[in-house]
């Protein structure tokens, strides 16, 4: 199986080639393709070292037994029989959480090593970092990783051309008929195949779906048995239920007495913690909206939460509620009115889109606004702060909806501008209201990425 182009690959030569360079940590949930990523950045160099500390554990005693950095790449070095020089070996310490020791010294390699290029990334590293919060601020920098994009699985297909296209659309120039065509059934295939990278090679090799249904299967096995190595003590069923509730809440305020067995909301808040840390789910915050910061006037006690992935999200829905088929049903054949459960999935598909589209170097927050005043059931999908102004973004499934809590949110917030994401080609559409014009953009869910991108990937 081939490498498939990833995002951060412009990120990671970006980092190589820095004058001013400090270790650098790839975090993100187990089997994103970091490891996969960081290999191919090591195509680049002249020599490539991989230290990993959960199939090697022995490796451990290198950094356990020695403090200098120097004298560490000398073993290191001796061990691999290969060279370790600077500016010409990428070293790559993964699964770094399970030795302290080496999570540690990246703080001597940026000291006393500067110039060597140094990487780590570990699936449950969220989890060592916070038992050592100092441990290297200012010395080390961070790249994020998540799932495969939309865009980024256009490119294992091999349609870069679609990607670009797609790239340079708007309003005012929309996909042409063929093309959107195109691209609606593609993204129908990449709901179901999900952004694991397992499962687009599945269906890149094989074009069956049974196939992907496999990897999903494992991964989320995976992700299950990794419930026994996270901190504290709490407990794996709570952990397991609390993660399916989540699954089963989608697209709505999460409600803690839903959550299975007899738990207190502080066990189920710790649980929610604990699976955010391990990259599996997504904090959707409430926010008041009445102004940038969005996170200034966020309410606690109204939150959402998004599963890592639209494919391991159908296979928890199948193989633990026994309640897919209908919705892949819907996916592959449906009306773009009647597609994706009533929005659930749609909204899951955008928040992420948005996720990983935004600038790696940071955790992109997520909000949603709801109108709390009494006998009302108001709800915008997504909030975001865009060139300096609130923008808020309402989701739908198909090509239908009066967008009435779009409108009042921006006649409330006195806004003259929204965003509609749906199955729909590139549009817009202008209204008056209370004496001042408005418009609503009309975005194509595969598209909603767009509105996160750095400013330098905008079209």
């Amino acid at each position: 199986m081939g490498y498939f182009r990833r995002r951060i690959d412009d990120e990671l030569l970006e980092w190589k080639n820095a004058q001013r360079r400090k270790p650098l940590l790839v975090r993100g949930a187990r089997q994103v393709g970091k490891s996969w990523a960081i290999h191919h950045l090591g195509e680049s160099f002249s020599y490539y070292i991989e230290v990993n500390f959960e199939t090697n554990p022995d490796l451990k005693s290198v950094f356990e037994q020695e403090h200098d950095v120097k004298k560490i790449c000398d073993r290191l070095s001796i061990i691999f029989s290969i060279p370790i020089l600077p500016g010409e070996t990428l070293l790559f310490l993964d699964e770094i959480q399970a030795c302290p020791e080496a999570l540690k010294s990246l703080w001597s390699f940026k000291e006393n090593l500067s110039e060597l290029h140094v990487v780590a990334a570990g699936s449950l590293l969220e989890f060592a970092l916070k038992e050592m919060p100092s441990y290297g601020v200012g010395r080390v920098s961070s790249l994020f990783m998540y799932p495969m994009s939309f865009d980024e699985y256009l490119w294992a297909l091999g349609k870069d051309e679609w990607q670009r296209a797609l790239k340079d659309a708007n309003s005012e120039q929309p996909l042409f008929e063929t093309l959107y065509k195109e691209l609606v059934n593609a993204f129908r295939i990449f709901l179901l195949v999900g952004g694991m990278p397992a499962s687009v090679a599945a269906w890149v090799e094989t074009r069956d779906f049974r196939n992907c249904t496999i990897e999903l299967a494992d991964i989320q096995q995976t992700y299950y048995d990794d419930f026994k190595k996270y901190s504290g003590k709490i407990s794996t069923e709570l952990l397991r239920n609390t993660l399916q509730s989540v699954i089963a809440q989608t697209g709505g305020k999460f409600t803690y007495s839903r959550v299975p067995g007899s738990h207190s909301i502080e066990d189920v808040k710790r649980a929610l913690s604990l699976l955010s840390d391990a990259g599996l789910i997504k904090t959707v915050r409430h926010t008041a909206a009445n102004g940038l910061p969005l996170g200034g006037e966020i309410n606690e006690k109204f939150t959402k939460y998004l599963y890592l992935d639209t494919g391991l999200w159908l296979r928890v829905l199948d193989l633990d509620f026994g309640g897919a088929q209908s919705i892949n049903e819907l996916i592959l054949t449906g009306s773009q009115e009647d597609l994706v459960n009533k929005g659930k999935l749609a909204e899951l598909s955008a928040g992420w889109e948005m996720v990983k589209a935004a600038d790696s170097r940071h955790r992109y927050e997520l909000y949603y606004w709801e109108n709390l005043s009494k006998g009302t059931t108001s709800e915008v999908d997504y909030i975001i702060p865009y060139r300096l102004k609130v923008l808020p973004i309402e989701i739908k499934s198909g090509t239908s909806g009066k967008m009435k809590s779009l409108r009042l949110f921006l006649e409330k917030k006195d806004l003259s501008r929204g965003i509609r994401s749906s199955l729909e080609n590139f549009g817009l559409l202008t209204y008056e209201a209370d004496g001042n014009k408005r418009e609503i953009e009309i975005i194509p869910l595969f598209a909603i990425g767009r509105l996160t991108q750095p400013s330098s990937f905008k079209p």
